[in-house]
């Protein structure tokens, strides 16, 4: 096995037991157990566990970023929602390993790891600027969006603690608290006003946002 083609196998090792418990709980020699390989191999790869850890992070924050990838095509809330359903996915798919990450593990505060997460970050901006058809957004525009990205990683990271709401529910209440978060910020401002109506007017009421308002309507009864 080539030299790339062994570092390839150990980040896929590291992130499957990454994945599955705390990056803290994982060892070098269960990495290389996995793996097939001798501990002083994996050094000869990596120099530790941290440089290893950062290598799958990598891989992970690319995967996730991709998620937030979309057709521009149909109303906006189903798009939202098919990308909510992509981001659980992965959630599901990492759960310790994204909980580790949001709240402290072995390379937390380190600047790779810092701006893996902030490159996460980025690409769901500019992922949902791109289905606003915005390039410059304003001062409020940006609060929403980079608000409601922050509350999908925390709705995701206390849904993992128990799972005690259902997953399809969680996936439909952040795509309406988008809609929430720019209809107040619309309250506000003619700009964003605009936005929302230009929003709201592609929108059938059986989709998530048309269900959002019905809702409302039916408690405000």
């Amino acid at each position: 096995m080539g030299v790339e083609e062994r570092r390839q196998q150990l980040i896929g090792v590291a992130l499957d037991l990454f994945s599955r418990r705390s990056p803290d709980e994982v060892s070098i020699d269960e990495i290389a157990s996995a793996a097939g390989i001798s501990r002083p191999l994996v050094y000869h790869y990596f120099p530790g566990k941290l440089s290893l850890y950062e290598a799958a992070l990598q891989r992970a924050s690319d995967d996730l970023a991709a998620r937030f990838v979309e057709p521009h095509e149909g109303p906006l809330g189903a798009r939202l929602l098919r990308v909510m359903g992509r981001y659980f996915d992965f959630v599901d798919e990492h759960g310790p390993g994204f909980s580790a990450l949001m709240r402290g593990g072995p390379a937390v505060g380190s600047s790779t790891t810092n701006a893996l997460v902030d490159s996460v970050r980025q690409a769901a901006y500019v992922q949902i600027l791109s289905h606003l058809d915005v390039t410059e957004p304003p001062a409020r525009l940006e609060l929403v969006v980079r608000s409601w990205i922050s509350l999908a990683e925390s709705t995701a990271l206390i849904w993992l603690d128990g799972r005690r709401i259902p997953r399809a529910e969680l996936e439909a209440q952040l795509v309406h608290d988008f809609a929430a978060l720019l209809a107040v910020s619309a309250a506000y401002d003619e700009d964003m006003g605009a936005l929302m109506r230009r929003v709201l007017a592609d929108e059938p009421a059986e989709g998530p946002f048309g269900n959002l308002v019905g809702r409302l309507i039916a408690l405000a009864g």
